[in-house]
């Protein structure tokens, strides 16, 4: 039997002591969240130093939940561009300060793309291009300082879109990210693909995914077993993705984070 895999948690900076203990036993990875906030962008300084101290001893891949709100990344005005580029160049030199390794973005594609992304014949490829215009010197200080970009799910309905953008970049800093609960929410209400199925396109481009339950009607960010998601059948798809993603459990409740991983290892799945 495969080992099980070892599953990681998205905490706050402030929750790191309460599960100091569960963090460190297996060195699990981490995403803190904190660097998609505008404010704290503006004054990483603070939280970098207490993350940095709290830290200390622990061996595991670290990441941050890049910046998002208010912008897309395939804007078309070039001057709010420059903005979206200053905050991914932002939340760039705060992996670097903490030896972040891996950053999550968001996805611009959504249901409406899924039938209007092709009414002209060129529509496909604009789209493309504006989204790696807009990353293009994320890419490049990415891939000099060794980070990971991840692009997740958001609203997307068709996986192929987003695993398009990544093959067009070509570039080891930038790599899928599948949200399970967002693709479990799109197959509900929009009759798109379900979770696995994401996961299955991906493959070997899968750096990362988001775990977290829900009923498929709305966003609910759920600990694994309150919600409906099938979870062997998205264990079923990492096991054959020719990927070693981080497993990241993002719930709304940090300290129910525990409880979301011990439904999965009741199942058999991780650990």
């Amino acid at each position: 039997m495969a080992e099980l895999p070892v599953i990681g948690a998205q905490l706050s900076v402030l929750d790191l002591d309460r599960h100091r203990d569960w963090l460190f036993e297996r060195d699990r990875d981490l995403e803190l969240p904190e660097f998609s906030m505008v404010d704290i962008l503006r004054a990483p300084e603070p939280f970098i130093a207490m993350a940095k101290e709290k830290l200390d001893g622990w061996d595991g891949r670290l990441g941050i939940h890049g910046p998002f709100s208010g912008f897309e990344l395939d804007v078309k005005d070039r001057e709010i561009r420059s903005l979206v580029q200053a905050r991914l160049d932002q939340a760039l030199a705060v992996c670097e300060a903490l030896g972040a390794t891996q950053m999550v973005i968001h996805s611009p594609y959504d249901y409406w793309d899924l039938h209007n992304l092709d009414n002209a014949p060129k529509d496909r490829e604009r789209r493309i291009a504006a989204i790696l215009d807009t990353l293009e010197p994320a890419i490049a200080r990415a891939e000099d300082v060794g980070v990971e970009m991840v692009l997740e799910n958001i609203q997307d309905c068709d996986p192929a879109d987003r695993r398009a953008v990544v093959e067009a970049a070509d570039s080891p800093a930038l790599r899928l990210s599948v949200d399970v609960g967002h693709a479990h929410w799109a197959h509900t209400m929009c009759g798109a693909a379900p979770a696995d199925r994401h996961i299955r396109d991906a493959g070997a481009l899968l750096g990362h995914v988001h775990l977290h339950d829900t009923d498929g009607y709305a966003d609910r960010h759920w600990p694994p077993g309150c919600g409906n998601i099938g979870w062997h059948a998205v264990f079923e798809a990492l096991e054959i993705c020719a990927a070693r993603p981080r497993l990241i459990v993002e719930v709304r409740e940090f300290d129910r984070v525990v409880e979301g991983v011990a439904h999965l290892e009741r199942l058999g799945l991780g650990c």
